[in-house]
């Protein structure tokens, strides 16, 4: 039988650079190398106790064992809409600006299939998340690259967007604490870019999945929080890296609320939502903010410090310690593309990273280290860094 050619769609994907990678580091282990990975933003440390506890007794209710409600368990929401309101400052109707998503890529990646009809734009920042473009792809939508670059911030230069392409823009993505460049927002960066919203008509969907993952002593600027932000757009919400619930799958969307029923219209199409006991359990998580995240925050501040360390003692003046995210973005050495220098580090010295490439060209350059091991394993990278001598 002759294989199946993909849909269109699906071939107009750049290659995924991440399977190459998995290639590669299995074969090392395989030799029996000790590999320090470094690529994965899979947070190492487990969901905290209380939170595993609530899914153990939810599980068990009998009530939760039916199909959930589309726009998620009203106790969840309820939790979502306190949580802004403490942590953030925002009110939010938990009934209309608040459902339930299957972690915030699955909001993030229907939104285009929600709203974007081809021949529409859909503004992506780069380097960035992958699904940004894929999704906008996906809906037969025209992804428009918007250039983060270090001179900027990495923040996007929205005076270098043409008004032509303003005029058919659907929807910009942004996404702050950012992945992969760990940059913060700015108000006034928020303000530009509400003020071009409500001009243009255009949707921002803002990828919050790091908004609670700060240790610089800088909270994360909630766009839902900026006058103007909740009137042009919504806010995706991970309980992933914030909770160590990556498995979990769970999350939700936040904001005006048409944008927030029109998605939970579309995935009605598409899913049957998240299993009330982990809905159940999300809740006590957000309920328990305060007592969960300084102790996991303090953690990643601990590797950013080991980190700093090492790359003094590399000589790397370059480097910028992250004020949140787990992630640091560093510059290539000695001309190497992205690429070469993630090879040359896992050949020479048995350390994981992504190469910026992975990320979308604007990150060619560059590569992304992931502190999700310990400061110990941070360390130690660093010195065989240091010892493979690679500039």
């Amino acid at each position: 039988m002759p294989a199946t050619a993909y849909a269109h769609r699906f071939a107009q994907l750049p290659p995924y650079i991440f399977v190459e990678l998995d290639r590669l580091r299995a074969e090392a282990v395989s030799r029996g190398e000790d590999i320090i990975n470094l690529g994965i933003g899979d947070p190492d440390q487990p969901t905290p106790r209380p939170v595993v506890e609530a899914m153990i007794e939810a599980a068990q209710n009998p009530a939760y064992h039916h199909y959930p409600s589309n726009s998620g368990l009203p106790a969840f929401r309820q939790a979502a809409a306190d949580y802004y309101a403490r942590i953030h400052g925002v009110t939010l109707d938990p009934d209309s600006e608040v459902a339930t998503l299957i972690g915030s890529k699955d909001g993030i990646a229907h939104m285009p299939l929600a709203y974007a009809d081809p021949g529409d734009v859909v503004l992506v920042p780069e380097p960035g998340y992958p699904v940004y473009r894929s999704s906008a792809l996906f809906a037969g939508a025209e992804p428009y690259t918007m250039p983060l670059r270090r001179e900027n911030g990495f923040l996007p230069d929205l005076d270098a967007i043409p008004d032509a392409v303003y005029a058919r823009t659907k929807i910009m993505y942004l996404n702050y604490p950012n992945n992969p460049t760990a940059a913060f927002a700015t108000r006034e960066f928020f303000d530009a870019v509400i003020e071009r919203a409500d001009k243009h008509g255009f949707i921002v969907v803002h990828d919050a999945a790091y908004i609670d993952v700060c240790f610089g002593g800088e909270a994360a600027l909630s766009f839902l929080s900026v006058p103007g932000g909740r009137e042009v757009g919504i806010e995706m919400c991970s309980l992933s890296k914030t909770f160590n619930m990556t498995g979990w799958r769970i999350g939700f969307v936040a904001g005006r609320s048409d944008l927030v029923r029109g998605l939970s219209g579309f995935k009605a199409n598409m899913d049957s939502g998240v299993f009330n006991a982990v809905q159940a359990a999300g809740a006590v998580a957000l309920n328990q903010y305060e007592t969960l995240v300084p102790p996991i925050n303090r953690t990643y501040l601990e590797r950013v410090e080991a980190l700093t360390a090492g790359m003094q003692e590399l000589g790397w003046t370059d480097f910028v310690p992250p004020r949140g995210t787990f992630y640091a973005w560093l510059q290539t050495r000695g001309g190497m593309s992205s690429m070469q220098m993630t090879k040359l580090l896992l050949e020479r010295a048995g350390v994981v990273v992504v190469p910026g490439l992975a990320f979308g060209a604007q990150g060619e350059g560059y590569f992304r280290m992931a502190m999700t091991t310990t400061a110990a394993r941070i360390s130690e990278a660093c010195q065989r860094i240091k010892k493979a001598n690679l500039e």
